[in-house]
């Protein structure tokens, strides 16, 4: 189903039941549930017979298999927790058994886009994998727990890699119709198209990486699951850190409901969320931004670079409208989700820019790429040069988002693209900060070299995007198109 005004709608709806209705106590447990809830209603119906149900299934799953194996061992705290998470592995057991018994539901009446399997199935399904679980447990406590959470990470990273590779994703496809007596000749990547597990993934790694480095606090089980399945932020972020949620989710007994001032705020955002996504991104897609069905079709240079202006405006207030969106939405629930974009067009550098598009992201990245890696590369011996560990460094953080998007030869090319542009503004702005702070008495340069940074800034972003929407071969052509070479 995706986030659209329907889902919008009922989101709003269950907000001011949640805040009007429930008490203090129940409001965490209103949350765990309605995004349990909500990732199986999100969820779009696959081809694989039974796909929709097992990968939202396989998201709790996961992420209840990885909360345990983080959990902080020998901790008094952690350990009072127990009773509580006890409850809660009954609650989601119970959400996943109920969505199944919605195949007895008449299409027409079932709430979800798919039917699930038999509940028989699932009872077979959960003992099995609760029986895995168990022996992964038991070995793990064994094992030194740093060792555990790389495990961990390995997997996760095992599993992103699979479903980003069209080929791979195929090939998991076309045995699982297989398995389920469907056309393999059909197999697709699309067939596989995990709702929200890009953000999921992120959310895991980072507890994981927090975990081993120590600065992760206690989590209990509802905590925990209710920050990596937060429905508003489920399909397209923003990604949260684990503290911070936590913060929120613990005030909510003392949260006023029905506050006029928190509803008043979120329903501004969720009202510029959706201008920005209903209106002039859907707009802008009516023909007035490059695709790959009219890359080809433009008559002139200027249509070319209009297009490719109207596809840059397209992304960023569809992206931002959404982000909007589910700020607003979290602001409701009483959770306020961190800021994601702070007008990265007008940025007059490439390191403004990504400290401002996508900044969760950027930041995750920044944390849990850059950092470790040039941390490493400064303990080598012999030690590589600052100028070389530093383009190590940013080249593998974008290649690293680039490639979160997808496996493809046109988003590593577009992680390169930026990583080397990082690069050079980093070593330009280390050997002209004197000359720059000069233009503080020159205020008319000032404001020119400002200007021309911005215009250099968002063109280069700009054609950036050509690499990210199309095909490298199509790619190829139209930037030389863009420049009046290939008419």
């Amino acid at each position: 189903m995706g986030l659209n005004l329907s889902s919008l709608l009922v989101f709003a709806i269950a907000a001011v039941l949640y805040a009007g209705l429930l008490s203090g106590r129940w409001r965490g447990w209103a949350l765990l549930i309605g995004s349990a809830l909500g990732i199986y209603w999100l969820q779009p119906n696959l081809a694989p017979r039974f796909a929709s149900y097992a990968l939202q299934t396989g998201t709790i799953a996961l992420t209840v298999l990885l909360w345990a194996l983080s959990r902080k061992r020998d901790d008094e705290t952690q350990q009072a927790t127990w009773h509580e998470d006890r409850q809660t592995l009954v609650v989601l057991l119970l959400v996943i058994f109920g969505v199944a018994l919605l195949r007895f539901l008449p299409t027409d009446y079932r709430p979800i886009a798919y039917r699930p399997p038999a509940p028989l199935t699932v009872a077979l399904a959960v003992g099995l994998v609760s029986l895995i679980f168990l022996g992964i447990a038991k070995l793990s406590e064994r094992a030194e727990q740093r060792k555990v959470l790389t495990g961990g990470i390995l997997f996760i990273v095992v599993l992103f890699v699979i479903l980003k590779t069209p080929l791979l994703v195929t090939a998991v496809s076309h045995l699982w119709r297989s398995f389920t007596n469907q056309d393999t000749a059909l197999a697709a990547p699309s067939d596989l198209a995990w709702l929200g597990f890009s953000y999921v993934a992120f959310r895991l790694i980072h507890t994981l990486r927090d975990r081993q480095t120590g600065i992760l606090p206690v989590l209990t089980l509802r905590e925990y699951v209710t920050y990596v399945i937060f429905a508003p932020a489920y399909i397209a972020g923003p990604i949260d850190r684990a503290e911070r949620f936590v913060k929120d989710f613990r005030a909510l007994p003392e949260m006023v409901g029905l506050d006029a001032a928190r509803f008043g705020e979120g329903g501004y955002r969720i009202a510029i969320g959706l201008f920005k996504k209903f209106v002039i991104a859907d707009l802008l897609a009516q023909g007035m931004s490059l695709t790959i069905a009219n890359a080809s079709q433009a008559t002139s240079p200027l249509a070319l670079w209009l297009l490719l202006y109207g596809y840059a405006l397209r992304l960023y207030f569809d992206f931002a409208g959404y982000t909007d969106m589910a700020i607003g939405l979290g602001m409701l629930f009483g959770i306020r989700l961190p800021e994601n974009f702070n007008r990265p067009y007008l940025k007059t550098n490439i390191t403004a820019f990504w400290q401002n598009w996508h900044a969760t992201l950027s930041s995750w990245a920044r944390f849990y790429v850059f950092t470790p890696l040039s941390r490493s590369l400064l303990r080598r011996k012999p030690r590589p040069s600052p100028t070389l560990i530093v383009f190590v460094s940013q080249t593998a953080t974008m290649l690293t988002i680039g490639l979160w998007h997808g496996v493809s030869w046109n988003y590593l090319i577009w992680g390169l693209w930026h990583g080397g542009a990082l690069f050079a503004h980093k070593q330009w702005s280390d050997r002209t900060r004197k000359w720059y702070r000069g233009l503080d008495d020159k205020p008319w340069q000032k404001r020119a070299w400002t200007l021309f940074s911005w215009f250099l800034t968002f063109n280069f972003v700009c054609l950036g995007w050509v690499w990210f929407l199309l095909p490298v071969e199509t790619a190829v052509t139209v930037f030389g198109r863009l420049f009046g070479f290939g008419w």
